[in-house]
């Protein structure tokens, strides 16, 4: 990767450098004034390079492809590098150099020798550019549950920075505010609106007569003992996952809980036919007695 300044400065002349970058020629163009000395689509790292060395390596790297090198995998399909450059900088967006002058410019991180936006702020920079509730959600939801970043450092990001593009995500971190853990389970809060069922609890730790615990469900009717779980294939369907599943599901039916389990694909395919088998399995819930189950709410710690 070089410019072709320097290569002149080489004693390669600009035409020369430009003719080899022809269809034919042994070079790849990438950006103006950028080439790659070898005929081939460039990696991940080399647009990387090439979209710094745009911005005379005054740039760093936020978006999308910064949050897929902190390792987050809820990444919406972009082929851009995005960069930030200090305001006073005039820099202009090309190819698929997307440069974004700002004001607020962060101090940088340093990951694998690329220097990049802080976690909270590339994940934001990127979601403040679409428009897709999922995406949103499903990469927020990624960046809190693998550690990555604290949802008051997403909120307080979201108060220091530009505003542009912020209302979406401003709306999943409230909602995530009220402990919903995946898309699904957002997904499940609209059916139960819909579906006009009592109200019910999220995420609280059942305990059976004997005091030993048995699942923490999505979704629990206490007055009933009836639990709603939004099991993903994706999840629940790998090997050590699966176990733990077939486990929960054994506690479930030994302390006498009904549980209807969901397919998170089925909330939106299927929606009336699964409030249908909510409303099936509350009368039936209803009807017989109710099981010996604790119930412990509150902070603590991951089950």
């Amino acid at each position: 990767m070089i410019t072709a300044e320097l290569l002149d400065q080489l004693g390669i002349p600009e035409r020369t450098t430009y003719r080899r970058c022809q269809p034919g020629g042994p070079w790849t163009h990438l950006l103006p004034g950028i080439v790659l000395l070898e005929r081939a689509a460039p990696t991940a790292r080399q647009r990387v390079e090439a979209a710094r060395l745009h911005t005379d390596l005054h740039g760093i790297v936020t978006g999308f492809e910064a949050a897929r090198r902190y390792g987050l995998q809820e990444i919406p399909p972009d082929n851009s590098v995005h960069l930030l450059v200090p305001h006073e900088h005039r820099f202009c967006s090309v190819k698929f150099a997307v440069v974004e002058r700002t004001r607020f410019f962060p101090e940088p991180v340093v990951v694998d020798g690329v220097p990049m936006a802080p976690p909270a702020r590339a994940v934001l920079d990127g979601l403040r550019r679409i428009r897709l509730l999922d995406p949103v959600r499903a990469l927020l939801i990624e960046a809190g549950q693998s550690g990555l970043c604290t949802a008051d450092e997403l909120a307080a990001e979201l108060e220091a920075g530009s505003q542009r593009g912020t209302a979406l995500p401003r709306a999943v971190l409230r909602e995530l505010a009220t402990d919903v853990r995946s898309v699904a389970e957002a997904d499940s809060l609209a059916i139960l609106r819909k579906s006009g069922l009592p109200p019910a609890e999220h995420n609280v730790r059942l305990y059976d007569a004997q005091g030993r615990y048995i699942a923490m469900p999505d979704t629990w009717w206490d007055d009933i003992a009836l639990a709603w779980e939004i099991d993903s294939v994706s999840i629940h369907l790998k090997k050590p996952n699966y176990a733990k599943t077939l486990a929960r599901n054994s506690r479930y039916a030994a302390a006498g809980i009904l549980v209807v389990q969901t397919l998170p694909s089925r909330l939106r395919t299927d929606t009336q036919r699964v409030i249908d088998e909510l409303k099936a399995a509350y009368k039936s819930a209803k009807e017989r007695p109710r099981p010996k189950i604790t119930v412990a709410r509150g902070s603590h710690p991951a089950a």
